[in-house]
């Protein structure tokens, strides 16, 4: 599905609007007729603005669509890829899709800060990223120190990555120009380089980071899978995954945010206890990328990178402000930027 024109823009925001209860003033109420099951909440499809979603970040979202809670909300929900975060972003700004799913940080940082986003249902509290270093081309590696002027690869289009090696980095007062930084353009691409002895050390999601380590060829020496892990990094936890969208989205479409949340945290929530089979039953194929057993391993020693209920986690946006781009914001300007209001609803529903 290509990008929403003005007539089917226009079209969807008259369904927001009647799903938000603004009707036009006066209009006579037609006669109620028998509900279909599952109720449908708009006429339109609701468009979430994603990057590619084979990554576990996203993977709530996933479960979502593929057992039905956002049909069981009453929503059609179509989960629309980008390359990279801005093409996502600036999608909505566009008006071709109504919701972003995005890291915390993005919205704090400029020039987002300026337009006001808001989110409101949160995935994750760990940005699944990790630094290895080559068994094969450092085999004395003892720290930040050696790494300079080595090659480091770095997932080009993830910037809570960058944020990781620069983390590091100033544990021993190591500049960023000290080391080769490389950006990678995919998955594979770096994959190759690394096992080929053209990286050194290599910054990147999984599932390709436990590829390696359970091949042998990669020492971890950051592991932001865990919330441990990343408040060892950051300070805090890192909000990621967030849905979020303008905050007058928000205040005229609230009956939409809600169901949105509700079928995340409903999400969230199956996944607590969810199984290998569970997961091979629900998660499409391709998103193994050729390799159940290393997405299944990726998944269980990633249970903890994911929120329980879908609230902001505590002292989350915080951190992110701390090691944020530019002079950070005040603490009322990062309080704007989010809200518990319909995760809280979802939580007690769903006894999250």
């Amino acid at each position: 599905m290509g990008p929403l024109n003005r007539r089917q823009w226009s079209a969807a925001m008259a369904g927001l609007a009647l799903a938000a209860g603004a009707g036009p003033a006066g209009a006579a109420q037609p006669t109620p007729r028998p509900a279909p099951w599952p109720p449908k909440l708009v006429d339109t499809r609701i468009v979430i603005a994603l990057e590619p979603r084979t990554g576990l970040g996203n993977l709530p979202l996933t479960v979502a669509e593929q057992r039905h809670f956002f049909r069981e909300e009453g929503l059609d929900v179509e989960l629309r890829e980008f390359p990279d975060l801005g093409q996502a972003m600036a999608a909505v700004q566009a008006k071709a899709a109504h919701v972003v799913c995005v890291p915390f940080a993005q919205l704090i940082a400029p020039p987002a800060h300026a337009l006001g986003w808001q989110s409101f249902v949160v995935q994750g509290r760990a940005p699944q990223v990790v630094l290895g270093v080559s068994h094969k081309t450092v085999p004395g590696f003892r720290g930040p120190a050696d790494l300079r002027g080595r090659r480091v690869g770095l997932h080009a289009k993830d910037p809570l990555a960058r944020r990781v090696l620069t983390a590091f980095l100033q544990r021993e007062q190591v500049r960023e120009d000290e080391v080769q930084v490389l950006p990678q353009s995919s998955p594979g691409a770096a994959l190759l380089a690394f096992r080929g002895g053209q990286l050194d050390a290599l910054c990147h999601a999984d599932p390709m980071m436990t590829l390696l380590e359970q091949l042998g060829e990669l020492r971890v020496a950051v592991d932001t899978r865990s919330l441990g892990g990343t408040t060892e990094v950051f300070g805090g936890p890192v909000p990621v995954g967030c849905l979020s969208a303008p905050a007058e989205f928000l205040e005229q479409y609230p009956r939409v945010t809600q169901a949105l949340t509700d079928a995340v945290v409903h999400a969230l929530k199956w996944l607590q206890t969810a199984g290998p089979s569970d997961l091979i039953k629900t998660v499409p194929e391709s998103h193994f990328q050729g390799d159940r057993a290393i997405y299944l391993a990726t998944v269980e020693r990633s249970r903890d990178a994911w929120t329980a209920d879908g609230l902001m986690p505590r002292g989350g946006p915080e951190a992110m402000n701390r090691v944020g781009e530019g002079t950070p914001l005040a603490p009322a300007e990062v309080a704007r930027h989010f809200t518990n209001a319909f995760a809280q609803k979802a939580k007690a529903r769903f006894r999250a």
